[in-house]
Parts: structure tokens; C-alpha cells; sequence
């Protein structure tokens, strides 16, 4: 009988990608937004599948974790620091800010400074955390400049209560705007094979060498999961990862896969 072979996942096959210049982490990451209700909204079914979900995550190598103040709104950030506090050093966890929840499946952009001061010093008290390593500007928001809000961020780094700042669901032009006030060292945009709608902000964020996290990755579609290790992660976590992974591994970008259950 053939000896039967077994092989070892591990985020960390997939190579590494460094955020802001001095925040290693492994190429895939896990985006925490589904460890909540029907939704995104309340609590999980399951808490503790929940838990046991980030508690494997690490396992397999996972180094970085992508979250929200609006996820729940407050529970995936709740939960992510009742289940790995204190943190392994080398984790990296980035949050959100920007957006109001008046109910399930409900997003509301709102970028005043006020907003995102308290925002953010919600999200430190949650994740138990005296300086988040990315903090991102969720979504710009119609009724304020861009440069208002980011501005606002700028003195929350300039506090310590930020250490770097990204920016999520732009366009090329939002992203220079921001540009001319800090350093922008993360975009996150919708993109995978299936929806390139972002393509000009990747090909712009690879020039500037800015850290592209795609959200939602590995969407449903006809392609095949690619062969290797990131198709073993992808069952691991039970995902739809029905998409040619190459072609965004290959972009030096950082996927962020995220499940509630499932993981075995």
C-alpha cells in the first residue's frame, strides 16, 4: 500500500507583502467581516464557531486580519479581541471607519471628522489596542471632501492612535487627493477575475507601491480554484473560491478571504 502523504497549509506558502514598509504579513489574509449576524448585522448564530474560525485562522498561518467598526456593527471587532487578546506580535489587525449601519444590509457613508475620531477611538477601546497598525477611511462619503476626512485621520495618526492609513472603495483620483496630505500605504477595493472594475486603481496602487487588499477575491464564478496551497486553504475555509487565484496572487496583492464556520 502507498504511504499516504499529507500536505501542510500554511498562509505563509503564499509568500508575504509588507504594509506601509514595516508591517510584514503573510499574502493571505482573512477579512473578519462575516463573524457576525444574518446581514452584518448582530451578533453570530454561533459565537464560538465564530472563535474557533479566528483561533484556526492563526493556526494556518494567517498574519493578518481585516475588520470594521461597522461590521455588526462593533461584533467583529468584540469578538476578534475576546478570542486572540493579547495578540501573537507578529498579527496584524486592520480596521475600518466611515460607514453607519441603520440596519441589515444597510451602509451609510459618513466621513465628518467628528464621526471618524469617534470611530476610531471606538475601534481602539474594542480591539483592546492603544494604536491600530491600518486604519482605513471605509468609504468616502458624497457630503464631505475626501481631504476633510482624511485629514481627520491625519491627526488621529499625529495622536498615536494610528499608526498607518489606508483607504477603501476609491478611484485613482480619491486616492492622489488623499495622497497630497499622508502617506497611503493600503487601498481596498472590490476585484477579483470576475469584477476588474478596479483594475486602474490596482495598476495606480502597483506604481506607487501602495498595498492593494482586494475584498471579496475569490467570488463566485466557472473557474477552477488554483492548484497548490491556496486551493488547500481555500477548503480549508469552505469559501466560493471558484476563481483563478494566479491571477491575483500574481499582482502582488493580498487577498482577504472571510468565513464564520467551517474551518477544520
Amino acid at each position: 500500500m502507498a504511504e499516504r502523504t499529507t500536505t501542510t497549509v500554511n498562509a505563509a506558502l503564499a509568500g508575504t507583502i509588507d504594509i506601509g514598509g514595516d508591517l510584514p504579513v503573510n499574502r493571505f489574509g482573512f477579512g473578519a467581516m462575516r463573524l457576525t449576524g444574518e446581514g452584518i448585522w448582530g451578533e453570530p448564530a454561533d459565537r464560538e464557531e465564530c472563535k474557533r474560525v479566528l483561533r484556526r485562522a492563526l493556526e494556518l498561518g494567517i498574519t493578518f486580519i481585516d475588520t470594521a467598526d461597522s461590521y455588526g456593527p462593533e461584533v467583529s471587532e468584540r469578538l476578534i479581541a475576546e478570542t486572540l487578546y493579547p495578540y501573537p506580535d507578529e498579527l496584524v489587525i486592520a480596521t475600518k471607519g466611515g460607514l453607519l449601519r441603520p440596519g441589515p444590509n444597510q451602509w451609510t457613508p459618513d466621513g465628518r471628522p467628528e464621526h471618524l475620531r469617534a470611530a476610531c477611538e471606538g475601534s481602539l477601546k474594542r480591539l483592546r489596542v492603544e494604536q491600530i497598525d491600518l486604519y482605513q477611511f471605509h468609504r468616502p462619503d458624497p457630503n464631505v471632501p475626501i481631504e476633510e476626512s482624511v485629514g481627520a485621520l491625519v491627526q488621529l495618526k499625529a495622536e498615536g492612535k494610528i499608526r498607518h492609513i489606508g483607504l477603501s472603495n476609491v478611484t485613482v483620483e480619491q486616492v492622489e487627493r488623499a495622497q497630497k496630505l499622508t502617506p497611503i500605504v493600503s487601498v481596498q477595493n472590490r476585484y477579483s477575475a470576475f469584477d476588474r472594475a478596479s483594475e486602474p486603481v490596482l495598476e495606480f496602487c502597483s506604481l506607487e507601491e501602495i498595498a492593494f487588499l482586494p475584498w471579496r477575491p475569490m467570488e463566485g464564478g466557472g473557474v477552477a480554484a488554483a492548484a497548490g496551497v491556496i486551493a488547500e486553504i481555500a477548503s480549508q475555509f469552505r469559501e466560493l473560491f471558484h476563481t483563478n487565484c494566479g491571477t491575483v496572487f500574481h499582482r502582488s496583492i493580498s487577498p482577504l478571504s472571510g468565513t464564520s464556520s467551517g474551518i477544520l
